[in-house]
């Protein structure tokens, strides 16, 4: 089996206070460690250590300029120390990140165990026209030795299809996805992130802020579009044991044993014209001619 324990912790950080919210992520990193040992990865969400406040308080002026960071800098230094102290891949949150021409990205980080910075991915869907920082422009994926790919969203990117597909197009068997939802709009989140796995057969871990940074229900979501655990408003772990394996099994055979969309894609997808995008379904890496896994019999 190709498992992934994963510890998805809904919580909020510290308003306006990025040292007081990078000691409440270390104080639950290392919580999760002493009371789950079996567990590889911990992921927060959305902009957690950029220490975002609540949607009705008083914000900082200028709190974006105020709290980005550069990109590797002293910030993910901490993290790739963190990362190497307790031995885990941290998928933390998203950051305010600050490249050398002042641009500023919503960046989500993952971080090695071996404390290096495995993956680093810029929001390609801020919520306009609220949210203020540059789109990034294309998608990541990161692999874990011996378990699988990975892909990176944050939040409302789970409302563009093109998210999921790219990045299972790219071999991603799990999207981790860390959200900053304060609004109701939540379930519809819910409802984009079971579409997601269940189209593109993949596992989405959806982790929201917790009450009063955000409206929490946290989901993780299995490649068959079952909810497999949903959180509640406050704060809250959702640790959970992820078979990668049942992501071969799915594409294989079909969710529910029935609907195989990436074998017929494989088929059929290089004679679909796609105007919307200048072309047609090019058939991923992972996948031979008639639809089946490499290394399927």
């Amino acid at each position: 089996m190709r498992t992934l324990a994963i510890a998805a912790v809904q919580t909020a950080p510290v308003p306006y206070d990025p040292e007081a919210s990078w000691l409440r992520f270390a104080d639950q990193v290392h919580t999760v460690r002493a009371l789950f040992p079996h567990v590889q990865l911990v992921v927060v969400p959305e902009l957690f250590l950029a220490a975002e406040g609540p949607l009705f308080g008083e914000r900082p002026e200028n709190w974006m300029e105020q709290a980005a960071v550069p990109v590797p800098g002293p910030l993910t230094d901490r993290l790739c120390a963190l990362a190497r102290e307790t031995g885990l891949w941290l998928v933390p949150g998203s950051v305010f990140e600050r490249t050398a021409d002042g641009t500023i990205h919503n960046t989500a980080l993952a971080i090695s165990p071996e404390g290096e910075i495995a993956a680093r991915y810029r929001k390609v869907f801020p919520w306009q026209p609220y949210e203020e920082a540059t789109p990034g422009t294309g998608f990541t994926v990161f692999e874990i030795p011996d378990v699988g790919r990975v892909g990176l969203a944050i939040c409302y990117d789970g409302s563009f299809p093109e998210t999921a597909r790219q990045l299972a197009w790219l071999g991603a068997e799990v999207i981790i996805q860390p959200t900053l939802t304060t609004t109701r709009d939540r379930e519809m989140e819910l409802v984009c992130a079971r579409a997601n796995a269940w189209t593109n057969q993949v596992y989405v871990v959806n982790v929201n802020a917790a009450d009063p940074a955000g409206v929490g229900q946290s989901a993780i979501v299995d490649p068959e579009g079952i909810v497999r655990q949903q959180a509640g408003p406050g704060q809250e772990i959702l640790v959970d044991v992820l078979d990668l394996d049942t992501v071969t099994r799915v594409r294989r055979y079909g969710s529910a044993g029935i609907n195989r969309p990436w074998a017929q894609l494989a088929r059929y997808g290089s004679t679909i014209e796609l105007p919307a995008y200048g072309g047609t379904f090019r058939t991923p890496d992972w996948i031979e001619e008639t639809g089946s896994v490499r290394g399927d019999c």
